[in-house]
């Protein structure tokens, strides 16, 4: 037997007789994607130059330099649709977004005022010009009303991106486990301590100021040169050669100064090893309900992109109205932008979807992700409305999540083993720098550049007292022959005086001598009283003449009669 269908019989849709024409599916789908670490990586090639066996080639769309740039897709999302065109045997022509944009509703120049149209990739679609896009879509009522989305092939909220505040490495790092009073207080310790140790043994009568009146005992005295140099030398545990107290009540407080020194010291070691070494800087944020965050007149930027899921979802966050205000001038283009500017410092905070900031994260262990999820959604493939894909699409996505082929695409793409790697940076102890004992080095820096100073400022000092000694010296000699110059003129008169005398009395003898202060006996030089001739004993030798001499006569008599004999001369 032979079925036969007699279709002139039939009654169609419309109550007519006539077949309508039949609806064909399509198999070839264009499907749009965009530039969205780590969901899609894009690469430039040349024009002789062929993708890789994991790239999709992808030009520009609507770009009528197509033909002179050439690129190449692989990522998570191109993963996704070799696998989905697989499953649902689909062929596909991938075209990449130009301006990286998924789109936004706004109000565009046209005839009827005031309609709104979707822009980007989202507009494309809504106007039929693609069929899918398979890209980091986040699924919300605003796109829903618009576009088919699937069912969510990666589940993800928002999160903001932060970089990790390090650690403050000053010069003066190694002073930070004590507060400033604590060190002030432990500078004064140490010489008011010296000071004391210096007048316990200047007074005690057993120290060495004492010692050395009574035994002469060879031991310097404990100055306070030598008591300040003792306290530095027990606080900083150095060895002690010289300058120790003797006396006992000195050895006491040497003792009681050294426990505080010991005591000083180990916390000090043990405050610095966590400041320098265990310290791990936190978060700066705590998440989305910050009071920084929330409070417009802190100075902290935060952003996110212009036009995306995010700005939405702030935009419907009524709570979130004053946070939205302060973002919305500091708004980026794409999320490329913003990341950088967090790397380099430029922007404090970035608001964005999870799974990006997370892979971010993972990449550089300098960035981190502040407080928990919120605003929870998920990554879907968008379709026209009524596509007749939307149904295989979302049963294929449901089928991978249950064979694993998505958790191997988080694997591969997403986490790439960089967590541990990051969590185990996180748990070793932190390795000292330069920077962190870079104070440390300029302290002995600045202790050689004062000594080389001190000895200048020394070596001055003893020049000019040097000089100052010269300078009393010949003070001295110029005194003493000042001195000579005056008693000469004395001797001077006096042997004129004597020789005006002898020629008054009559006393001519040819035989001269030189009569000056060498001729006179020392007892006759030393009379005090004023004399009018020569005392008996003091007899005058004869020198040999001299031109230059005042020259008197002599005589042999050794006791002239008193009144007739040379003056005193001593004046």
């Amino acid at each position: 037997m032979k079925l036969k269908l007699d279709t002139s019989a039939i009654i169609w849709p419309g109550n007519t007789d006539k077949q309508p024409p039949g609806f064909m599916i399509p198999t070839h789908l264009k499907v749009l994607t965009i530039e969205e670490k780590p969901f899609v990586y894009v690469r430039e090639i040349q024009a002789e130059e062929v993708c890789a066996p994991e790239e999709i080639p992808c030009p520009h769309f609507n770009n009528t330099n197509a033909g002179f740039k050439q690129y190449c897709c692989k990522g998570f999302c191109m993963d996704l649709l070799k696998e989905l065109a697989k499953k649902i045997n689909i062929t596909y022509e991938l075209l990449l977004s130009p301006d990286g944009q998924f789109g936004s509703y706004v109000v565009r120049n046209s005839s009827v005022a005031g309609k709104k149209e979707w822009t980007g990739l989202i507009g494309e679609l809504v106007n039929q010009q693609a069929d899918m896009i398979v890209a980091p879509l986040t699924i919300n009522p605003e796109r829903a009303e618009f576009i088919e989305f699937s069912k969510p092939f990666k589940y993800q909220g928002i999160t903001i991106l932060e970089k990790k505040p390090s650690r403050s490495s000053t010069l003066v790092s190694f002073l930070q486990p004590f507060s400033n009073t604590l060190w002030i207080l432990v500078m004064v310790s140490v010489h008011v301590v010296a000071l004391v140790l210096y007048l316990l043994d200047r007074f005690s009568p057993f120290g060495r100021f004492k010692l050395a009146n009574t035994d002469g005992t060879e031991e310097d005295a404990l100055n306070l040169s030598s008591a300040i140099w003792f306290a530095w030398g027990v606080l900083l545990n150095s060895g002690i050669g010289e300058g120790t107290p003797r006396s006992f009540s000195a050895r006491v407080l040497g003792m009681v100064w050294a426990g505080f020194a010991m005591i000083i010291v180990a916390s000090y070691t043990a405050n610095l090893a966590a400041f320098l070494v265990l310290e791990r800087p936190k978060t700066k944020l705590t998440g989305i309900n910050d009071a920084r965050l929330r409070n417009t007149m802190e100075n902290l930027t935060c952003a996110t992109v212009k036009n995306s899921a995010v700005d939405m979802y702030f935009r419907r966050q009524v709570e979130l109205s004053n946070m939205y205000r302060t973002m919305e001038a500091n708004n980026y283009d794409t999320a490329e932008e913003a990341i950088r500017d967090v790397k380099q410092g430029k922007l404090m905070a970035f608001i964005w979807d999870s799974s990006r900031l997370e892979f971010e994260a993972a990449q550089d262990c300098e960035l981190v992700t502040a407080g928990e999820l919120f605003g929870r959604s998920g990554y879907g493939i968008g379709l026209q409305k009524g596509s007749p894909w939307a149904d295989a699409v979302t049963l294929a996505i449901l089928d991978f999540h249950e064979s694993g082929i998505m958790e191997s695409l988080d694997n591969r793409w997403i986490l790439q083993g960089n967590f541990q790697q990051c969590e185990q940076f996180e748990k070793t102890p932190n390795t000292l720098g330069l920077k962190n004992m870079a104070g440390v080095f300029i302290l002995v820096a600045a202790g050689i550049v004062g000594g080389i100073g001190l000895i200048i400022i020394e070596m001055v000092y003893k020049k000019h007292q040097i000089r100052k000694q010269k300078r009393m010296e010949l003070a001295r000699h110029a005194a003493d022959k000042w001195r000579g110059a005056i008693e000469k003129r004395k001797t001077l008169r006096a042997t004129m005086a004597a020789q005006r005398r002898l020629k008054a009395n009559g006393v001519n003898d040819p035989v001269t001598v030189s009569l000056s202060v060498d001729a006179l006996p020392r007892h006759c030089m030393e009379t005090r009283s004023p004399a009018r001739a020569w005392p008996g004993g003091c007899d005058v030798r004869q020198r040999i003449p001299h031109t230059d001499e005042i020259r008197v006569a002599t005589t042999t008599q050794s006791n002239l009669a008193y009144g007739t004999g040379l003056p005193d001369m001593i004046v």
